[in-house]
């Protein structure tokens, strides 16, 4: 790898050390680095350190210039370089420059580098009958393909990832070695000669080996009608026609997944790569862009009118989520099968994606029909990322293969070390230090054992992959959360944060940590400072220093948790609180008020969640939910008119605590005469309404103006877009975190800064 000599021998020869940190790992930085610097004819050395690129450089004066300009103005589109540090050093006797091995040392300053999307260079590729990795499912180069998912450690190197057992051809060693290549130490580098293959297996049959005959075998099996499970980059998607309803009921039947949304994911097409949505969703401008973004995420969008597609998709929602591949498999599959595909993550619904052959097979092996296997193992599970477009803007539902592990900067620096756990549901962990926090991908729901292994693999693989040890762990002051006892068992010092306090962390913008907001955390339940359910709170104040300002009205919950999944329960709850009668009570609610009223398993909430249950049961649209959250989602979606508020009457307690009082809105909601999406948009409007005087109110007694949101009920578009625009006409600053979830995956972050 050494390139042309360099006559230096005319003119006065300076030299630079410089190390960069930042993404400068697996995103082609160091064959960029070679290029440069052979373009300026100058000499020197480039290497990976532990978390860092470190450079010798030397030659003339104006030629060192133009290279460290270049070096961060040109640099790679995935890369983001930041210059750590940069000191003349002694001119060394070389005539060439190169790339030096990497070297375990440095300080832990590590960037684990995502997972990339397919590069147009390498579909080019993968489409030329003439070029030798033509419908090769595995081609990558230096700008895409699998990272974080097959890294084992840093600095990153083939020998320390999951492609170390497949050994270079003298083809692909050429490429790898040769700096016009664009697989100039690209680490992944394979081909059909030396990398992973595919094997398609299915009951009854001889496993199918060849790359090409495995994949006709799997486009035969989709279009037979089965449902296949399919390795990806990080993990399994159950797969199968989007317009067959008997695929997708038996998908339904066996997974369990009875109701909750399915993702979708669209072939493309050279040249218009979104037209295969363009006639069955609607896209913005945004949704488009963010479709196509190096995260590849799932998006939400509309449905058109005619949309084609099996309406099982998603029951009752106005909204499906879409996707595009992003693995050459993916590409050649979609292409082939020439249609949409259900691509839904191969798991028992709630816990991590599934990721090894023989998991899969046995645990799945009565939902698919046939499995596509590959034999590149997969280090480390990342479902797929999961955006919607609200106000204009991204926002994370949830963090995964492509944008995480995120990595953000504080503007403070910690004393030591830190683990944050994070919660019971959409759990996902975060490892701070110095002024860096790394927030794990989505991990799942912290009820099996599965979740709970994959947990404790993420703890570890954070913590060795970063270099860096945690001295204490930070973990949901709920006693019964799964990670607080997990916390608890350990030796290290444990600090419990209160869940909503994490979410108005979570919700303060990061120039704003020291002075005071007003966030609004609005969700199902967590466990509040007086032991009572929280979930409707208005918290004022700054990380670390929260007060209660504002809620709504308590309520006492029939049957505690069950709850959730029976949102005729919270209904049940506010007519008997109100004495509103109510006839569409179950046979077994006579019993359950009386246990009701003898406050028997009846947790005091505050929940809005349960407040979006009630609606949901009220109006019909949902009386028991098979999937969090099902009921607010259909009253979401039902909301397709506009309608004026009522005013719920806000008064202060003897404590000094502003409440909300949900009552006015109950006869409305049981008015049958009245059409479903008017009574719908009543409630959204009811509390975009109610927050904003609560807001009003804050800044009339403590001059507030900065206001947050957070929660899972900030995912509903049409309430946090009504409540958006109410605040941001009355001057008020409003934040909605744009890349940590507000849902309960952004817990760890803001346990963290708290």
């Amino acid at each position: 790898m050494d390139a042309n000599p360099a006559d230096t021998s005319t003119a006065s020869v300076e030299a630079l050390h410089l190390t960069v940190a930042g993404r400068v790992q697996g995103v082609g930085f160091r064959p960029f680095i070679y290029r440069l610097a052979n373009s300026h004819q100058l000499q020197g050395w480039v290497r990976n350190c532990t978390g860092q690129v470190e450079i010798h450089i030397q030659g003339e004066h104006q030629a060192l210039y133009a290279f460290t300009r270049r070096l961060f103005q040109h640099a790679p589109p995935l890369s983001r370089p930041v210059l750590d540090h940069c000191e003349p050093a002694t001119v060394d006797d070389l005539d060439h420059f190169t790339i030096r091995e990497s070297a375990a040392t440095g300080a832990a300053n590590i960037h684990v580098p995502p997972d990339l999307f397919t590069c147009n260079d390498c579909l080019a590729e993968l489409d030329n009958p003439r070029d030798r990795r033509y419908r090769y499912p595995f081609i990558n180069c230096t700008q895409c393909g699998p990272r974080y998912t097959l890294i084992r450690g840093m600095p990153y190197d083939r020998p320390a990832t999951t492609m170390a057992a497949f050994e270079l051809c003298a083809d692909c060693r050429r490429e790898y070695t040769d700096p016009n290549n664009r697989r100039f130490h690209a680490e992944p580098v394979a081909c059909p000669a030396c990398g992973p293959a595919l094997e398609f297996t299915a009951p009854g049959m001889e496993p199918v080996t060849d790359n090409n005959a495995a994949l006709t075998a799997c486009v035969a099996a989709l279009q037979a009608g089965n449902i296949v499970a399919i390795k990806g980059i990080g993990g399994y998607h159950l797969m199968c026609d989007a317009h067959n309803d008997i695929a997708i009921a038996r998908l339904r039947r066996h997974k369990p997944r009875p109701h909750k949304p399915l993702a979708v994911m669209f072939p493309t097409l050279p040249g218009a790569p979104l037209k295969c949505l363009n006639y069955r969703v609607w896209l913005s401008r945004d949704q488009a862009d963010l479709l196509q973004s190096p995260g590849r995420p799932i998006v939400l969008a509309r449905k058109r009118p005619g949309f084609d597609l099996s309406d099982l998709i998603a029951p009752g929602l106005d909204e499906i989520g879409v996707m595009l591949p992003y693995s050459p498999l993916h590409h050649l599959i979609l292409s082939d099968f020439e249609a949409p595909l259900i691509a839904t993550s191969a798991n028992i619904s709630g816990e991590p994606v599934l990721t090894d052959k023989a998991d899969v097979e046995q645990r799945l092996g009565h939902v698919a029909a046939a499995f596509l296997h590959h034999n590149r193992p997969i280090e480390r599970p990342a479902d797929d990322p999961v955006f919607r477009i609200i106000h204009h803007r991204p926002r994370p539902l949830r963090l995964g293969r492509g944008n995480a592990p995120l990595e953000i900067t504080l503007p403070v620096t910690l004393k030591a070390p830190v683990l944050a756990v994070g919660g019971h549901t959409k759990n996902t962990i975060a490892l701070a230090w110095q002024d860096r926090v790394v927030v794990s991908p989505h991990i799942g729901d912290m009820g099996t054992a599965r979740s709970l292994a994959v947990f404790e693999q993420t703890v570890q693989d954070l913590q060795s992959l970063y270099g860096i040890t945690a001295t204490a762990i930070i973990s949901d002051a709920h006693p019964a959360y799964a990670t607080s006892r997990w916390a608890q068992r350990n030796d290290l010092p444990v600090h419990t944060v209160f869940h909503h306090h994490a979410h108005a962390a979570a919700a303060t913008p990061m120039e704003a940590l020291a002075e005071d907001s007003l966030v609004f955390t609005w969700d199902g339940v967590g466990y509040g400072e007086d032991g009572t359910l929280w979930g409707g709170e208005a918290l004022l104040g700054r990380p670390g220093h929260w007060q209660r300002f504002a809620s709504f009205r308590p309520f006492h919950l029939p049957g505690g948790e069950r709850a959730g999944r029976e949102p005729w329960r919270s209904a049940a709850a506010l007519c008997w609180e109100t004495g509103q009668p109510w006839h569409e009570l179950p046979v077994a609610a006579p019993l359950l008020q009386l246990a009701w009223q003898r406050r028997l398993n009846t947790p005091q909430t505050t929940a809005v969640g349960r407040l979006f249950d009630a609606a949901a049961a009220l109006t019909r649209l949902c009386t028991e939910a098979s999937f969090e959250g099902q009921g607010p989602m259909l009253l979401e979606a039902a909301c397709t008119v506009r309608a004026a508020p009522i005013t719920l009457p806000l008064t202060t307690t003897a404590d000094g605590l502003w409440q909300s009082d949900w009552a006015p809105l109950l006869p409305v909601l049981l008015d049958s005469k009245r059409p479903v999406n008017e009574r719908a948009a009543v409630f959204h409007a009811s509390l975009a309404d109610t927050l904003l005087q609560q807001a009003r109110q804050a800044r009339t007694q403590h001059g507030v103006n900065r206001i947050g949101l957070s929660g899972g009920v900030f995912q509903n578009r049409v309430l946090t877009e009504l409540v958006m625009v109410l605040l941001e006409n009355d001057d008020f600053q409003v934040h909605l975190p744009e890349e940590i979830p507000v849902n309960d995956a952004g817990l760890s972050f803001g346990q963290v800064l708290e």
